[in-house]
């Protein structure tokens, strides 16, 4: 079976590559694993000279082929504008794909994403759409367009998974809406990351926070909750991964309160990095408001760290069974509760990291690639020659 992914991940050529391409973040690692389910896999995206670049990873896998399209012009409404001169040059190359695919793969939120889907749903092509955004949350008239197409058209020869999880379905109105966790992690790596921790920590705790950096993921709670949790823990620092808008807000916010020495901005690293982070820090804190699949969170399990966060999308069930602390408000006070909670007691802290370890381990890449597979042929049949 010939699988043809469209995606709006930003590629760019490089010489490192086999493929001759590359990006970053978790998108080549999951592309490669889905590869393995099929004879043949096309991705379909937009793509830049400007390669190789620090930290690259290569969009490689079985059979695989990338079809470079130029990036849609602008942002915002503009960006929308500028998608009708853009189809118009790139239309019949999408439609040819579509015609050329067995089966099409369409990550959302996305434009491209979006109008491989409904080409492939026009032509009557098996179709599997995976949204990554929170679900239960959508904010934008297309989140509640992709929400309402999945709802509609799950089934049969269409599967639809909502990436997240919760004890209820995705959706009331279609059972064929299914959860899918999320995970870039194989099982040697997860094993690899296991770090059962000691509270050797004293004084001195150092605290980690991972992701884009705007307002809804929670650093300035993070930063402001310091003052506090100083009370207790003199030493305390905290490292911020990832770049973003409100990176510059942040790093003033540390400033004012007098932590600019205790705060490290690390801007935007490499996953390897992000990992090597995570196991030289004590705890992980995410206080946000909107998620999907935190794959960083994940992540900040596998390495044994007890997680902070809120009760959003899948979260309650990552740390239901004691491997964090779910907060109640979103208040700095209330962060350094919680901080004050899983630090101030070594028997406690163990524990919670051993039950981190033995959570994430149940999410691994090979596991997520097998889960989807086992979907698809439910609703395809046969996805590889000689399987």
């Amino acid at each position: 079976m010939k699988l043809v992914v469209f995606s709006h991940k930003p590629c760019w050529r490089s010489f490192r590559s086999p493929t001759g391409y590359a990006t970053d973040g978790g998108f080549p690692i999951q592309m490669r694993a889905l590869s393995e389910l099929f004879d043949e896999t096309r991705i379909v995206v937009p793509c830049d000279d400007k390669g190789p670049r620090e930290g690259e990873i290569p969009l490689t896998g079985h059979r695989l082929t990338i079809v470079p399209l130029s990036h849609p012009p602008g942002y915002g409404w503009k960006r929308k504008v500028g998608l009708i001169p853009w189809f118009a040059r790139y239309g019949p190359v999408l439609l040819r794909e579509v015609l050329y695919a067995d089966a099409v793969h369409t990550p959302i939120p996305g434009d491209i994403g979006t109008l491989g889907m409904l080409l492939a749903w026009f032509l009557r092509k098996p179709l599997f759409v995976r949204h990554c955004g929170n679900w239960f949350a959508p904010r934008t008239v297309a989140e509640h367009f992709w929400k309402w197409f999945m709802e509609r058209f799950a089934g049969g020869k269409n599967v639809m998974l909502a990436t997240g999880g919760a004890p209820e379905p995705p959706s009331r109105r279609n059972p064929y809406v299914r959860w899918i966790f999320s995970t870039t992690l194989t099982e040697q790596q997860l094993k690899k990351c296991a770090t059962l921790r000691e509270a050797n920590f004293g004084l001195n705790p150092r605290l980690i926070i991972v992701g884009r950096q705007e307002e809804e993921k929670g650093t300035g709670v993070v930063i402001q909750s310091l003052p506090f949790i100083q009370k207790t823990f003199p030493g305390v620092t905290l490292e911020v991964l990832g770049d973003g808008a409100d990176l510059p807000k942040f790093k003033e916010l540390a400033k004012v309160l007098g932590f600019e020495k205790k705060v490290v901005f690390h801007g935007r690293v490499t996953h390897e990095e992000v990992l090597k982070h995570l196991k030289q820090a004590d705890l992980f804190c995410l206080p946000t408001i909107s998620e999907g699949f935190p794959k960083v969170v994940l992540e900040a399990l596998a390495c044994g760290l007890p997680v902070i966060t809120t009760p959003i999308s899948v979260l309650p069930q990552l740390i239901m069974n004691g491997c964090g602390v779910l907060l109640k408000e979103r208040t700095p006070e209330a962060l350094a509760e919680a901080v004050q909670f899983c630090l101030s007691d070594a028997n406690r802290y163990r524990e919670m990291s051993r039950i981190a370890i033995q959570t994430a381990q149940q999410y691994s890449l090979e596991r997520w690639r097998d889960t989807i597979g086992a979907m698809l042929r439910e609703a395809w049949g046969t996805l590889r020659n000689h399987e």
